[in-house]
């Protein structure tokens, strides 16, 4: 039985594999998640972000990590504008701003907000460490347009605000290498809060940063998602995602102790045949 176990078409295991996915799409599943303070702090952050107050929020990434933070993105601008304050958003990925504006119009028109009045889009700029750079010392100097087309200068809400110290924080939602830029030039050149929400294989890079300090704060893929969800009160997409990943990595861990079972079953009926032939 464990020669069948251990030399068993791997096709078998794709397609196992590919039902325990299938399963949450048959039957409705709802897999509550507990709760980490680095996702804790992230929300209470922005639970400060109110009348009136600017959280800069950065849309780093691109369609190929969407399922992983957009619910992140989805779920603080909700949060923001429930409290009457106020976004300003900004892309370094290329193939962000079209995701950015899709959020952002979607959940401003829900809110009743208005773009230059309640939220500014700033759009894309090349070069995360250069434009990060001049962002902290004119939003203008990167971005003297909004991604609409707009004069900077002439929209309401950019009265005043010049760089990052007229923001409260910044949280970067990022696919890349832009959540280094933001570590090492907005906090350590600028020292504007950062938080942090990343892909889950990003994740394990960035704690070290939190426990120094240099970030306040980490929401990790798809788990961080559905862990703001749940202080959020909603069910979104990272909620909804959760028990495909669940699913899926206990068939994973069922297969990897099924074959450690096999494995050692094989060792110790070796060593008996060896010791009756001895």
């Amino acid at each position: 039985w464990y020669d069948r176990l251990l030399t068993v078409d791997r096709r078998w295991i794709y397609l196992i594999l590919g039902l325990a996915v299938i399963f949450p799409v048959i039957v409705e599943m709802f897999v509550p998640v507990s709760l980490s303070s680095e996702v804790q702090a992230v929300y209470d952050f922005n639970e400060t972000i109110r009348d009136g107050k600017i959280l800069h929020l950065a849309i780093d990434y691109d369609p190929s990590t969407m399922a992983e933070l957009n619910p992140m993105a989805e779920a603080m601008m909700r949060q923001v504008f429930e409290h009457n304050g106020r976004l300003i958003i900004s892309s370094l990925s290329q193939f962000g701003p079209a995701m950015a504006d899709e959020l952002i119009t979607r959940i401003a028109a829900e809110y009743g907000k208005e773009s230059g009045v309640d939220f500014v889009f700033l759009g894309y700029k090349p070069y995360p460490a250069i434009t990060i750079l001049a962002m902290g010392s004119d939003y203008r100097v990167p971005f003297p347009t909004d991604y609409y087309g707009n004069e900077v200068n002439e929209l309401p809400m950019m009265a005043g605000v010049h760089n990052f110290d007229d923001v409260e924080g910044v949280v970067a939602l990022a696919g890349g290498t832009a959540a280094d830029m933001w570590i090492i030039y907005g906090n350590a050149k600028f020292g504007v809060s950062v938080a942090l929400g990343v892909t889950g294989v990003m994740a394990s890079d960035y704690y070290p940063y939190l426990q120094a300090g240099q970030i306040f704060g980490l929401i990790p893929g798809i788990k961080g998602a559905a862990e703001y969800e749940q202080l959020k009160g909603i069910r979104g997409e990272g909620s909804r995602g959760i028990p495909y990943q669940t699913t899926s990595h206990a068939v994973i861990l069922a297969f990897i102790i099924i074959t450690n079972i096999a494995f050692f079953a094989k060792r110790a009926a070796t060593r008996r045949q060896g010791g009756m032939v001895a």
